[in-house]
């Protein structure tokens, strides 16, 4: 009696490990990403896809065949005889352990190197829009340089929340033009964009999911993505680094226009208000 009820319990522990391996799984790939705008973000979508589908299979493999020995051993009436020297078993381990691993980063560092080389290696083309991002809690700053295509200098002694958030020189005939912008950024859809990012005060972590571009800003640091947005339309902009109790509000959107509206709105940003009477 002891031992069929024993056999009844390990039954159902092998059960549950077989439907945990086979029902992660299906969990899994019922998950699906944001629609694609990027042209670097199918390379990344074929990376996260193939390891994926290699760890979903070791996953439900090895849960698979822990579930059978479980269920296999509660019904032996002693230990079984040993099947391979120690030595053997050491290797055959090891040349598992090596394998799975070839397979999970070997094929995950040949699909993913040219995606980081386009990335953050390539040269941006000469009509790139540059935009540079000046993170702070709990908002993003924008500045693009303007008609005359230069930056004004800055200075973090300058800066203001309410009247000089980008510490902007003011005396540069360079920044003039500078447009100031927050939570939002505009680009022209068939043109390569530029970001440089900054921090004012601590870490945060720049997210674009529909164009697989996700970036940590570092105080002190000012590391830049180039990407190529494929579609047009208004995509979500939002910080994936705990950077304090409002985080949740550090949010914005990335709109890609046609090439005429975005000139359209650069007129639009360089053109003062009317003075009021």
């Amino acid at each position: 009696m002891a031992k069929q009820t024993s056999v009844i319990h390990a039954s159902i522990v092998a059960a549950l490990f077989a439907v945990l391996g086979i029902g992660g799984v299906v969990y899994g790939s019922r998950v699906a990403l944001p629609g694609l705008a990027s042209r670097h973000g199918a390379g990344i979508d074929a990376m996260l896809d193939y390891l994926l589908i290699t760890t979903g299979v070791l996953f439900a493999v090895g849960y698979c065949a822990l579930a059978y020995f479980i269920w296999t051993g509660a019904r032996r009436g002693r230990i079984g005889q040993r099947l391979a020297s120690r030595r053997t078993e050491l290797w055959v381990s090891g040349t598992i352990g090596i394998a799975v691993a070839l397979v999970a980063e070997g094929g995950v560092l040949a699909i993913g190197m040219p995606v980081w080389s386009e990335y953050f290696d390539a040269t941006p083309p000469a009509d790139a829009v540059t935009v540079e991002v000046l993170a702070q809690q709990f908002l993003w700053n924008v500045r693009y340089a303007g008609p005359d295509g230069q930056f004004g200098r800055t200075s973090s002694d300058r800066i203001d929340d309410v009247s000089n958030p980008m510490g902007m020189d003011r005396t540069d005939p360079a920044g003039r033009d500078d447009i100031i912008t927050q939570n939002a950024i505009t680009v022209p859809s068939g043109r390569a964009v530029r970001l440089r990012l900054r921090s004012r005060d601590m870490i945060h972590s720049f997210f674009l999911p529909h164009f697989r571009v996700k970036q940590d800003i570092v105080p002190g640091m000012t590391p830049e993505v180039i990407f190529f947005p494929t579609r047009e339309g208004s995509f979500e902009m939002a910080c994936t680094e705990l950077c304090g109790l409002a985080h949740y509000r550090m949010r914005g959107f990335f709109d890609v226009v046609s090439p005429e509206a975005y000139e359209k709105w650069l007129t639009d940003q360089s053109t003062p208000p009317p003075a009021r009477r």
